[in-house]
């Protein structure tokens, strides 16, 4: 797994390329501030050749931070991760490897009756009760993290999961009430604690589209502080000093800056936007979404692009994505070694100070 030693090691190797506070801390070791994501692309052997180099290329150049999940691509994205972990000239104690669970994979490929499938593979198996399946695709009960995290440990090919997500738990608002949500999260955690005491993951977090972004009336509404106060009540019944809940993720960029602008959050100082109450928590922030799938590769808005360093807009955007207070790491995708390239030297310049940020917005 990722190791403070690992990571410190890294940033002395590749550190002096890049501009100010490209390395950020998290926990006792650093990782860089644009991280590589694995999210789109069809399920072939074409597609996994080209997530193989490009992520080797990210590692080779200074971006320490893999991002996948196990359904990404029908479980191709976790083992090109794994493939392209073992190819890199970087030790695996520099890398920390990030995936989610909730959604429910499918095997190398889209099966040509998808319900029929995961019911023969999960339901008939007992590893997920009927009622705790959303929308035929999505369970985050204990025992089927429990699966989850042991198919993602087989497809990475790694001992220890660096940071396992649970995903876009959200998704359950569709059939269950908040609070029983907030019951399920809990039940999660207090399982992922004890893959924590295991050494199966070295930690967790909550990944989401959202759930922290949206005001508190809106559907898909989750409190963070009250995600925060369901994990420590799960390390307390696992006996744990402290919470295995270190991160979370969620989409930040140009044109999705809610994370930063709406208020959604109680707190004893006030209601506070979900960077806000994040950074306060001590929690690390991995942004999805940086360039908005594309759309921000060719086009931000003049009066912002004017304020942010690079050469290209694709890296103004990313470090737009980056300079927002409280964020550990922008995630990004990797289509090509080409463009990761791209990406990654968008950290060669600094990103915006804090005061300089919320300028933007004014």
């Amino acid at each position: 797994m990722a190791t403070g030693n690992g990571t410190w090691e890294y940033r002395d190797r590749f550190g002096d390329s890049f501009g100010r506070t490209y390395f950020r801390r998290y926990g006792d070791g650093v990782v860089s501030s644009i991280g590589v994501g694995t999210y789109l692309g069809d399920p072939t052997d074409d597609v996994d050749a080209g997530y193989r180099e490009s992520i080797v290329t990210a590692l080779e150049r200074g971006s320490n931070v893999v991002d996948t999940a196990i359904n990404y691509r029908c479980q191709r994205s976790e083992r090109v991760v794994g493939r392209a972990l073992d190819d890199a000239d970087v030790d695996r104690d520099a890398v920390l490897v990030a995936t989610k669970g909730g959604f429910v994979p499918f095997d190398g490929e889209k099966p040509v009756d998808p319900g029929a499938y995961v019911r023969e593979e999960y339901v008939d198996t007992g590893l997920i009760e009927p009622d705790e399946l959303v929308r035929g695709s999505h369970c985050i009960a204990p025992m089927y993290l429990d699966d989850q995290v042991d198919r993602s440990l087989a497809n990475l090919d790694v001992d220890t999961i660096d940071l396992y997500y649970v995903h876009n738990p959200e998704t359950q608002l569709r059939t269950r009430s908040r609070e029983e949500v907030y019951d399920q999260l809990e039940s999660a955690f207090r399982r992922l604690e004890h893959r924590v005491d295991e050494a199966d993951i070295d930690a967790y977090g909550v990944a989401t589209w959202d759930a922290f972004r949206v005001p508190p009336d809106h559907e898909k509404y989750l409190s963070l502080p009250e995600v925060v106060s369901r994990a420590r009540a799960a390390a307390d019944d696992a006996d744990n000093a402290s919470t295995g809940l270190r991160a979370i993720q969620l989409p930040f960029n140009v044109v999705m800056a809610d994370a930063f602008t709406v208020e959604s959050h109680d707190s004893p100082e006030g209601r506070q936007s979900a960077l806000q109450f994040a950074r306060e928590a001590g929690l690390n922030v991995f942004t999805s979404a940086s360039l908005a799938q594309g759309q921000l590769a060719d086009d931000i808005p003049e009066e912002v692009a004017d304020q942010l360093s690079g050469d290209t807009t694709a890296q103004r955007a990313i470090n737009f994505a980056r300079s927002a207070p409280g964020v550990t790491c922008s995630l990004v995708g990797a289509s090509s070694p080409e463009h990761v390239k791209e990406n990654v030297d968008a950290g060669t310049f600094d990103p915006l100070g804090a005061d300089a940020f919320d300028a933007v917005f004014e």
